[in-house]
């Protein structure tokens, strides 16, 4: 099928151009993108901000998923800009990850089991004119609160600790503003910590400065408060 002008690429996927409305996002090792797309079609009918999901294109594969074109910068963007400043990041984070948490699990009758993000960063919020939206869902499941909130924090604690990462200071900041936001959420427990390292160990993708960094930042998250 044709792709369409190339728009960015991430760790696993590239996303594509169809048209001024629609993008597709495709993972290069054919993911099927299957629960991705049920959890964003449960998430948009309670009003959740997500990207609207369009119709299947032809000739697409089990790794391609249509979505809407969404216009303005990524949080990160703002935050490089100073259009955002890092107390305002690390809040909506935080408002995001509590909006998405009051919303009922999908699959689990467990009634203290929510819809986790599990990748909720600055680089997954896209600023536009009728709010923040989050986008990609390739790592969602259902679980713990505590889990999620525990997954953002070691994620912008790893960046701000990586050598050399433009920004590093800033995202510190951001990641301050965004524990202070979640204490009154419950805060991250040490299990949802411990439980946030184990995945992000594992994680594939992950580059050997941010492995390098991972115990470090850890203990950063754990320290906050104290």
């Amino acid at each position: 099928m044709d792709t369409g002008q190339p728009l960015g690429s991430g760790r696993s996927a590239d996303v594509y151009a169809l048209d001024d409305s629609w993008v597709l996002r495709r993972y290069r090792d054919d993911a099927d993108t299957t629960p991705e797309l049920a959890v964003m079609s449960y998430l948009s009918a309670f009003g959740f901000p997500v990207p609207r999901i369009g119709p299947p294109a032809e000739g697409a594969g089990p790794g391609d998923l249509v979505m809407q074109r969404l216009t303005g910068p990524t949080m990160a963007e703002a935050l490089r800009t100073g259009s955002l400043d890092a107390r305002q990041g690390g809040e909506m984070i935080a408002g995001l990850l509590r909006e998405l948490h009051a919303l009922p699990p999908r699959l689990s009758p467990d009634p203290e089991v929510r819809i986790l993000h599990l990748d909720l960063h600055p680089e997954n919020v896209m600023l536009t004119g009728h709010g923040p939206v989050v986008i990609d869902w390739s790592n969602t499941t259902e679980g713990s609160p505590g889990t999620d909130r525990a997954m953002s924090a070691l994620i912008l604690a790893q960046v701000s600790l990586t050598p050399g990462f433009p920004g590093a200071e800033g995202v510190g900041l951001v990641l301050t503003a965004l524990l202070d936001a979640m204490a009154g959420d419950g805060g991250i427990a040490g299990e949802d910590l411990a439980g946030a390292v184990a995945r992000r160990s594992s994680d594939p993708y992950l580059s050997v400065a941010e492995q390098a960094v991972l115990g470090e930042a850890a203990a950063l998250v754990a320290a906050h408060g104290k």
